[in-house]
């Protein structure tokens, strides 16, 4: 996995190129989160992404959001998390609870 600046470098590249970029940022974290504050993830228009804000846990949803995002240019405020006994059965099998924000790159 790149590290996260690393991750901003691309994004920036792939805008430079002609992509349509969307950044999702995790900004709040509680418990047991699978990745800290700050971690990225990049998309592009064709749903090619860099980067991890959960381990792989809800990447599917957020790289959706991320797509309508660039269609409709408003970002999203998203939030995930299961009680512990549900956790493994949501596939966040940290039991946390992450808020992650998504915003097309202009």
């Amino acid at each position: 996995m790149k590290p996260d600046q690393d991750l901003l470098e691309l994004a920036q590249a792939w805008k430079e190129s002609g992509r349509a970029v969307a950044l999702a940022t995790v900004i709040e974290t509680w418990g047991s989160a699978p990745r800290p504050c700050g971690s990225h993830l990049v998309i592009d228009g064709e749903g090619r992404f860099e980067g991890s804000v959960s381990g792989g846990c809800v990447e599917a949803e957020i790289i959706t959001e991320a797509m309508e995002s660039l269609e409709d240019g408003k970002p999203r405020l998203l939030e995930f998390g299961v009680a512990d006994e549900t956790a493994w059965r949501a596939g966040l099998a940290c039991g946390g609870r992450i808020r992650v924000f998504v915003e097309r790159i202009d």
